[in-house]
């Protein structure tokens, strides 16, 4: 079963996350920031894996916190549930049309964490959520899930148009990425042997 759950308590937040990578896209949210929740779900929806996300964090400071410590319990709980990553297809790629807007996504789970961001937005604010904070989830998850993440906004106009196409393209690039690959029967999709880190 490839499950992750990951707890992490600081003195700014309280975040529990449980991931089930052969899942069939069930969300159960809840972070206090609306939009990042409907982001969650949707990365939920389009990724066909199960997210849990509980989160309390200091919002009566702002949604700093909350948001990037979220997406590193998301993140870790991704790499808990892949293991040695044995027998995964790795890359995964989307294209994400929205309206006017479209996204490109490019993943490679490598576990080896690096985010590429060519997103910008004419908004300061979403809901109640700041829009600088989207790469902040978007750098934390890809530490922790030990991904090489290129995410870049070709062209948009509407900002909520330009999230949304952020997220279900990481959705959509990381179902392809973890997906089982029959062929490789559980070996290492990696010439070294073993992806990311240091060799044993």
């Amino acid at each position: 079963m490839r499950k992750g759950a990951v707890k992490r308590k600081t003195k700014e937040t309280d975040v529990e996350v449980a991931i089930d990578l052969d899942g069939e896209g069930r969300a159960s949210i809840a972070t206090g920031i609306g939009f990042l929740d409907h982001m969650l779900d949707l990365l939920a929806r389009h990724s066909r894996i199960d997210i849990s996300v509980k989160a309390k964090g200091d919002l009566h400071i702002d949604h700093h916190h909350t948001t990037e410590d979220t997406g590193y319990v998301v993140g870790e709980a991704v790499s808990r549930a892949l293991g040695n990553r044995g027998g995964i297809a790795r890359y995964g790629h989307a294209v994400i049309p929205m309206d006017e807007t479209l996204t490109r996504v490019s993943l490679d789970a490598s576990n080896r964490p690096y985010l590429i961001w060519k997103v910008s937005f004419t908004r300061p604010k979403l809901g109640e959520m700041d829009t600088e904070l989207f790469k902040e989830w978007f750098q934390a998850f890809a530490q922790s899930a030990g991904v090489t993440l290129h995410i870049e906004n070709l062209y948009g106009e509407n900002n909520h148009h330009i999230v949304e196409s952020c997220f279900k393209g990481l959705a959509r690039a990381l179902r392809q990425a973890v997906e089982i690959d029959p062929r490789r029967a559980g070996a290492i999709p990696s010439t070294k042997g073993v992806l990311g880190g240091s060799l044993p």
